[in-house]
């Protein structure tokens, strides 16, 4: 295709995505596609239709964007905000929490705040949630707010029995959650986008940064602090936080949830060697995380036997817990021993890397995803996780790779439906 530099050149202009990103052969699929639906033979044609026509550009674009959500994808996100939320609504009683959740996909993730936000005793009147995306397809099957089995992975699902109701092999989130999430179409790289928003106390723009190029990056990072309310939140994907630190915004301090907030007054600004992600030893403790007492590897306590070993918490679990609290050195160690004791597993190495990846530690986060996908070929997770990771460090071609294995471990046509 001899027009394709054009037409992807256009598309970049538009919504931020680059070829080198997504590779040319995704691109070059979407433009048969519409040249087919055209009756186009030649892409020359096809170019001179996309330079002037806003609804074909809009509908090249609900192709390129594929989708790829689940509910309560990176749960610790969720329930950070919640927490949060919580904390907020406490100190100020009649305040509504506002919140962002940017790019929307098709509704998972704003439905997810919404229930996680209700189970934590928000009630309804206490926040509101807006949810914006790009891709108009999307927002018509998030707000239908119906979804197959694609939409629900992981052993933990009690959250569907509280909120959605069966419908014809599918369920359907209910009307409560629903109306707490309002769904508006908008691209980040608008001129005018948002530009008269009020402030949002929580915003979530996760795992969108790491397919634009720097200069769209750092346009999209001040377009996302500008909408942050002076004490506000921002939660990014795994493979993001060196994308967003710097001299406006520092961690949050929330172990595996990846939340950014403004610097405090005095604070240093982050150097050009911390905003990369650097590797580290696997034992040196977060910048977050160095308040918290911590074991040293060396000394960890085995755990202690309960009075019903069947409910003892199992190493994984108690490694996780740790994670949570912020206790990473911990909370690897007790991976570590799971490993020894109970034998490799793909969940206690998609756990060791989710370790590393809030350490900054890159090189070690990858391994552990790929010894989980070694275990489980078809991990969802690990597989995201490290199309993330191989994304950020510049392997686009290698970060492709792991997304379409992703989709194709997804049963096809059980997302929201079509």
């Amino acid at each position: 295709m001899k027009s394709l530099p054009q037409i992807a050149g256009k598309l970049k202009a538009a919504m931020g995505l680059d070829m080198a990103t997504v590779g040319a052969r995704l691109i070059e699929r979407v433009v048969r596609e519409r040249m087919g639906l055209l009756a186009l033979d030649d892409d020359s044609q096809y170019l001179a239709v996309l330079l002037t026509s806003e609804t074909e550009l809009q509908a090249l674009i609900e192709l390129a964007v594929v989708p790829e959500t689940w509910f309560f994808r990176d749960r610790e996100a969720m329930l950070a905000v919640a927490r949060l939320a919580r904390e907020r609504l406490a100190e100020r009683p009649g305040e509504v929490v506002r919140i962002l959740s940017l790019p929307c996909s098709t509704g998972e993730e704003p439905y997810s705040l919404a229930m996680a936000l209700c189970d934590a005793g928000v009630t309804p009147a206490q926040f509101q949630i807006d949810a914006i995306d790009i891709r108009t397809r999307s927002l018509e099957i998030a707000a239908q707010g119906i979804y197959g089995r694609n939409s629900f992975r992981g052993q933990d699902l009690a959250f569907r029995d509280r909120h959605f109701d069966p419908c014809e092999g599918a369920w359907q989130v209910h009307e409560q959650i629903r109306r707490q999430v309002r769904f508006a179409p908008g691209n980040l790289l608008a001129p005018d986008f948002m530009r008269h928003a009020q402030a949002y106390h929580l915003i979530l723009c996760r795992n969108v940064l790491i397919y634009f190029e720097r200069d769209v990056q750092q346009q999209v990072v001040a377009l996302l602090v500008n909408l942050m309310a002076e004490d506000g939140h921002l939660f990014v994907g795994p493979a993001e936080g060196g994308i967003v630190l710097g001299s406006v915004l520092e961690s949050a301090g929330i172990p595996l949830a990846f939340g950014f907030r403004r610097r405090k007054d005095g604070a240093a600004a982050a150097s050009p060697a911390s905003v990369s992600r650097p590797v580290a030893p696997a034992t040196v403790m977060p910048r977050w995380a160095r308040t918290v007492p911590s074991t040293r590897a060396d000394t960890v306590s085995p755990p202690v036997a309960g009075p019903a070993p069947a409910l003892q918490p199992s190493l994984l679990q108690q490694a996780r817990a740790l994670a949570d609290r912020g206790q990473l050195e911990r909370a690897g160690s007790l991976c570590e021993q799971a490993v020894q004791e109970q034998g490799p597993s793909a969940e206690a190495f998609y756990l060791q890397g989710l370790i590393f990846d809030a350490d900054g530690n890159a090189a070690q986060a990858q391994r552990c995803y790929r010894k989980a996908l070694y275990l489980d070929p078809a991990h969802q997770a690990a597989l995201l996780h490290l199309a993330a990771l191989l994304q950020a460090q510049g392997d686009a071609a290698g970060a492709q790779r792991m997304r379409l294995r992703a989709q194709r471990t997804s049963q096809p046509g059980e997302g929201g439906h079509d």
